[in-house]
């Protein structure tokens, strides 16, 4: 399988520069991007620092924050988390609060099926479909490399992509790559069949 390591390795050298440029460029806050569970968010309160720190929002889409308690955060941008989190403090809190919000980590994707190490990966900007994969460990011998499927959280149905597209991901994605019609014939037969009979069952129209 000289093409899976050949793409596998193609594909860890723009994985490793977008890694580079989000360490050095710092969290990236995405105007249009909508927070969820398993986000992360940095609030800066100026001149408070009992205030101010990093938050998670919670499986039910809340931060909870000193002195004000819990606060809805999903659903929103950062920039109108950090107005609702101003109309809390204000005026009762604080008299014309200076604050900013920034994701500081998204939440994580999900790489399944015929790859090296299926798993939870943390999400970095940028990240497109092969960098997901290769961070897995890239394609298993019995995977199909010419088509992944792909699901956006909160929905329920996956969408077949050509590999040979440079698509981009959104955290909570997951990413699942599935096995050749070969490898699922060999399943299915074995181990009653050889190899050279389940290669003529499949090859038989």
């Amino acid at each position: 399988h000289g093409r899976a390591f050949s793409l596998q390795f193609a594909m860890l050298s723009p994985y490793a520069a977008v890694r580079a440029a989000a360490a050095n460029a710092g969290p990236v806050s995405e105007g249009g991007y909508t927070l969820g569970p398993g986000d992360k968010v940095r609030l800066t309160v100026f001149d408070e620092p009992d205030l101010s720190g990093e938050y998670q929002i919670d499986g039910n889409g809340n931060i909870r924050l000193p002195l004000v308690g819990v606060v809805r955060a999903a659903g929103n941008t950062a920039q109108s988390l950090e107005a609702n989190i101003r109309a809390v403090l204000s005026p009762h809190y604080l008299r014309n609060p200076r604050l900013n919000v920034a994701i500081s980590a998204y939440r994580p994707i999900y790489v399944v099926g015929q790859v090296v190490k299926p798993g939870q990966y943390a999400y970095l900007n940028d990240m497109t479909m092969l960098n997901a994969i290769a961070l897995a460990g890239g394609f298993t011998p019995q995977s199909k490399e010419s088509t992944v499927y792909l699901r956006h959280e909160g929905e329920t149905e996956e969408t077949p992509v050509s590999t040979d597209v440079p698509l981009l991901i959104r955290p909570g994605d997951t990413v699942r790559v599935d096995t050749t019609l070969f490898w699922d014939a060999m399943n299915l037969f074995s181990p009653l069949a050889s190899p050279a009979a389940v290669a003529a069952a499949v090859a038989r129209p």
